[in-house]
């Protein structure tokens, strides 16, 4: 099959993924191979590959095929997979597998299992013509969900929704969603599905028109540092951050009320914590199975729309400098 490679990690300037020949995996037991028809690129995919995660351990092999948000059609089944069948079009998140045994796994919080494995971070994902992935691990897409543009339902879909259910949200609160991109168009819709007034805050006039597009009852414009939102301080029952800007949650703090919710879905460091205002502080991270169905049925109601725009396989490199300069409105989709 052919594969968008990473061998070593490098600035996505010198093109570090290689588009070239690579094995085809073959399904073992409880797995399937997919024939991939769209994969969506995410800013932890460009962390992985400039190798920013790798001292945390990520990639965890090398060569690694990237890629963690992937719908593709069942092209053959493993021993012992009676849950789907051939061309089934199906759905597969960054959660590839999980112990299944753990106190997380058995409580639905198996997005947290100390043994869990990660698509395109620890086993082989996305950007490929074929995926290998475990049955009890994928989902079956609703019929009315077109194939090509919906794979960002499962990693910005996903975690987006994680992060609204984190926020204590709910009728007459407001909620401030720092950083329209990938995850925060999403995450502005999933919150106002909690009935909270949903206020928008973007760097960028491109991801402001976003946001008003994607119904957010006001749209900020923020300065590059986020030096001028002090008019909103105090004003947030609850602050969602994700844009990857340690400036961004340095003025969350700031903007959420005493007794309030701040949820961060980024790496970053929470400065000048003011213990007085008794403010709850969260992280959130991709989202269980069940939360993954939620998201399903909920686009399947028309209630999650993705601003999508489509690339071939052949241009991930481009495409992820794209998303470095800030020039990926939405979420972008690798079409094998």
């Amino acid at each position: 099959m052919k594969a968008m490679v990473l061998h070593k990690p490098a600035p996505v300037e010198t093109f570090p993924l290689k588009y070239e020949d690579y094995p085809t995996p073959k399904p073992g037991k409880g797995e399937v191979l997919i024939k991939v028809i769209s994969c969506g690129v995410c800013h932890s995919n460009l962390h992985m590959i400039e190798g920013d995660w790798v001292r945390m351990g990520v990639p965890a092999k090398l060569p690694i095929i990237p890629g963690h948000e992937i719908i593709g059609k069942i092209d053959e089944l493993g021993k012992g997979v009676e849950s789907f069948k051939e061309g089934d079009i199906v759905g597969a998140q960054p959660l590839w597998s999980a112990c299944g045994r753990c106190d997380y796994c058995i409580t639905g919080n198996e997005h947290l299992c100390n043994s869990v494995q990660i698509t395109g971070e620890t086993v082989d994902g996305g950007y490929a013509e074929y995926f290998l992935a475990k049955a009890d691990y994928i989902y079956r897409i609703p019929e009315n969900i077109d194939p090509e543009t919906s794979s960002p339902l499962f990693c910005p879909g996903v975690t987006a929704y994680r992060a609204s259910k984190l926020a204590n949200l709910g009728p007459n609160k407001k909620v401030y969603v720092i950083g329209i991109g990938g995850v925060g168009h999403v995450a502005l819709q999933t919150s106002k599905l909690f009935g909270s007034e949903v206020i928008a805050v973007s760097t960028s006039e491109a991801h402001a028109k976003l946001a008003e597009e994607m119904g957010a009852d006001e749209v900020v414009m923020a300065k590059r540092d986020y030096s001028n939102l002090s008019e909103h301080f105090g004003k947030g029952d609850s602050v969602i951050v994700f844009s990857p800007n340690q400036k961004a949650i340095d003025a969350a703090v700031n903007i959420v009320k005493k007794q309030g919710t701040l949820v961060v879905g980024v790496f970053g460091n929470i400065n000048d914590f003011r213990f007085t205002k008794e403010i709850i502080v969260k992280g959130s991270v991709i989202g269980p199975r069940k939360d993954m169905k939620e998201v399903l049925e909920l686009a399947s109601k028309g209630l999650i729309r993705l601003k999508v725009t489509k690339f071939k396989l052949q241009e991930a490199n481009e495409v992820l400098k794209k998303l470095k300069d800030g020039e990926i409105i939405g979420r972008a989709v690798l079409i094998p």
